[in-house]
C-alpha cells in the first residue's frame, strides 16, 4: 500500500511537470497553430533550444492586437537606403514579416515569403521584411550577412535591419517569422493581421491553411480576415 502511494505522488508530480513544462500541450480551441512546430534538431544548438523554450513566457507580450494602429519606422535596408511606410503612398497596406538569415524556419519561409511579394505587391500590398536579432550571438544575422543573403536568394523585396532593436518589441513579434499584415485606413496603418505565413514550414506543398495570403485576399475584397490572429511558429528572437 505505501508504495503504491508513492508510485501514485510520481505519477502527479510527472503529470503537473509535463503540463507546466509543455510535454502535454493545453490551449485555447479558438488558437490556430501550424502543423510540425518543432525545430529541426540538427539546426537548433543548446543555447538557441533553451532560449526558444524560455520564450514562451513572450507569448502576452505588449504589442499591436487587430485594429491598432502601427506606428511608421525608418530603418536600414539591404541598400544603404533607408525605408519607411511613408514611402508607400500609393500601397492599400503592407505585409511585414520580422524574419532572419540563421533559423530554419525562416530559411523555410524564404521562397514562399518572395512568391507572396510578387503576388501582392502589384495589388497594393507590398512586402517588407525586417531582422530583429542582435548578430552579437548569431553573426549570421548580420546586415553584412543580411545583403549577401538577399542577393543569394533574389528577395524582391526590402530587407531591413532593426540595429537598435527599438521596432519588434512596437509590434510584439516573438518569432522569426511573425507576420503583421496592415491595410491603410483614413491614410492610418491599421493592424489586420498577426502570426504565422500558413500551417506548414515544412512542406509547402502540404500547406492545409494558407493564413497570410486568406488574409490579403480578404482585404482585397473588403472581406472580414478569418482568423485575425494565429500562432507564430519559428526561432525566438535574439536580444
Amino acid at each position: 500500500m505505501k508504495t503504491l502511494k508513492i508510485l501514485t505522488g510520481v505519477c502527479i508530480v510527472a503529470l503537473v511537470a509535463a503540463i507546466i513544462f509543455g510535454a502535454i500541450n493545453i490551449s485555447k480551441t479558438t488558437d490556430f497553430y501550424a502543423e510540425n512546430p518543432e525545430e529541426p534538431i540538427e539546426n537548433t544548438t543548446a543555447i538557441e533550444a533553451l532560449e526558444d523554450f524560455n520564450s514562451f513566457s513572450d507569448a502576452t507580450a505588449t504589442g499591436y492586437s487587430i485594429g491598432d494602429v502601427a506606428t511608421d519606422f525608418n530603418l536600414r535596408n539591404i541598400d544603404n537606403t533607408y525605408v519607411s511606410l511613408a514611402d508607400y503612398p500609393d500601397a492599400a497596406g503592407f505585409v511585414i514579416i520580422f524574419t532572419c538569415n540563421h533559423c530554419p524556419y525562416s530559411k523555410a519561409y524564404e521562397d514562399r515569403i518572395i512568391a507572396i511579394d510578387k503576388e501582392y505587391k502589384e495589388k497594393g500590398y507590398p512586402v517588407i521584411a525586417i531582422n530583429p536579432n542582435n548578430p552579437t550571438d548569431y553573426p549570421e544575422d548580420s546586415f553584412e550577412n543580411m545583403q549577401k543573403r538577399a542577393d543569394q536568394k533574389g528577395f524582391t523585396f526590402p530587407y531591413l535591419f532593426d540595429e537598435q532593436q527599438e521596432i519588434y518589441p512596437q509590434y510584439g513579434a516573438t518569432k522569426t517569422p511573425h507576420v503583421f499584415l496592415l491595410r491603410k485606413e483614413n491614410d492610418q496603418p491599421i493592424v489586420k493581421y498577426i502570426g504565422a505565413i500558413d500551417d506548414n514550414h515544412q512542406d509547402a506543398q502540404a500547406v492545409k491553411n494558407h493564413f497570410l495570403k486568406d488574409a490579403i485576399d480578404a482585404l482585397l475584397t473588403n472581406q472580414q480576415v478569418n482568423p485575425e490572429t494565429t500562432v507564430a511558429i519559428g526561432c525566438s528572437i535574439k536580444k
